[in-house]
C-alpha cells in the first residue's frame, strides 16, 4: 500500500513537471516583453512654431531693441532629402540615439535641426540706438520702423540646432487595448524632458555689414515632449510626438566683428514624425 502511495505521488510529480515544461515553451516571453538593455536610433522630420520674442542687437557704434518681433519656420515639406545622405540636415530634421537603462526608462542624445526665420517688412516697436537710421528704407519713427531686408535679415537656418540629451518613460499600451502579440504589432506612449545646448549658423545681415556664416555655442534650451510609438516586429517603429520648450541664447553672433552680438529668448513648439529601429548588440 505504502508503495503504491509513493508510486502515485511520483507520477503526479513528474506529470505536472511535464505540463509546465509543455507550457512554457508553447508560450514563451514575448521580445516586447522587455525593454532594459535595448538600442534605439531615431530619424524625422518636424514642423514648427515660435512665439514672439524681443531681440538686443549690440556692437561698436549701435544698441537698439526690436519687440515682440513675429518668426516663422522654413519647411522642407514631404522631400527626398529626407533620405539622402548627401542633404539630409539641409530639411528640419530630428535625430536621437538612446538607451534603456530599464523596462521603462532611457536615456538619449538628439538634435533638433530647427529653422528659425524672422519675418521681414513688417512693423516693429524698437528703442535704442543705430548709424544712419533712415537709410535703409525702414522708415523710423521715435518708437517704430520696419524691418526691410537692408536693415536687418535674421535667421537661425542651418540652423537652430538644439543639441540635447533627454530622459524619456515608455509605456505599452497593447494590453488595454487587446493587441494579441506585440511582437508583430505594439503601441506605446512615451513622455519625457530634455535640456541642452544652442549651436545656431545664424544668417544675419544687420546695417550692411558682413555676416558671420559659422557655427557657434550661444545659449541653451529646455523641452518636455509626449508621444505614440507604433512598433512592427519587434525592431522597426514609427514615431508622432508632440515637443516644446524654452531657447534663450545671449551670446549669437551676427557679423564678423566679434563686438558685435544679438540676444533673445522665446517658446518653440514642435510636431514630429520620426521612424526608427529598436534592438539589443
Amino acid at each position: 500500500m505504502k508503495q503504491s502511495f509513493l508510486m502515485v505521488v511520483l507520477s503526479f510529480c513528474v506529470f505536472s513537471q511535464y505540463t509546465f515544461s509543455q507550457e512554457t515553451v508553447a508560450t514563451p516571453e514575448k521580445y516586447t516583453s522587455h525593454n532594459k538593455g535595448k538600442f534605439f536610433i531615431f530619424w524625422g522630420g518636424n514642423r514648427e512654431s515660435f512665439s514672439r520674442s524681443d531681440i538686443r542687437f549690440q556692437g561698436e557704434n549701435y544698441d537698439f531693441t526690436l519687440y515682440d518681433v513675429p518668426a516663422h519656420d522654413k519647411p522642407k515639406g514631404w522631400n527626398i532629402d529626407y533620405v539622402n545622405p548627401g542633404r539630409m540636415t539641409i530639411p528640419q530634421t530630428n535625430l536621437r540615439i538612446g538607451y534603456f537603462f530599464s523596462d521603462h526608462y532611457s536615456i538619449a542624445i538628439g538634435v533638433d535641426h530647427m529653422k528659425y526665420v524672422m519675418f521681414n517688412n513688417v512693423r516693429s516697436n524698437y528703442s535704442g540706438y543705430y548709424p544712419n537710421a533712415g537709410t535703409y528704407g525702414e522708415l523710423p519713427t521715435s518708437n517704430e520702423l520696419t524691418l526691410t531686408e537692408d536693415f536687418l535679415l535674421f535667421e537661425h537656418t542651418d540652423g537652430l540646432n538644439y543639441i540635447h540629451t533627454e530622459l524619456s518613460r515608455v509605456d505599452d499600451l497593447s494590453k488595454f487595448i487587446g493587441l494579441p502579440n506585440t511582437d508583430k504589432f505594439q503601441i506605446n506612449v512615451t513622455e519625457g524632458f530634455g535640456a541642452g545646448i544652442l549651436l545656431p549658423k545664424t544668417n544675419t545681415t544687420l546695417l550692411g555689414k558682413e555676416r558671420y556664416d559659422e557655427f557657434h555655442l550661444a545659449g541653451y534650451g529646455l523641452s518636455a515632449k509626449a508621444g505614440l510609438n507604433f512598433t512592427f516586429f519587434k525592431h522597426f517603429f514609427i514615431q508622432a510626438e508632440v515637443k516644446g520648450g524654452y531657447i534663450n541664447m545671449n551670446d549669437i553672433r551676427t557679423t564678423n566683428n566679434t563686438a558685435d552680438k544679438a540676444s533673445q529668448d522665446f517658446w518653440f513648439f514642435q510636431r514630429i514624425i520620426a521612424v526608427g529601429g529598436i534592438f539589443r548588440i
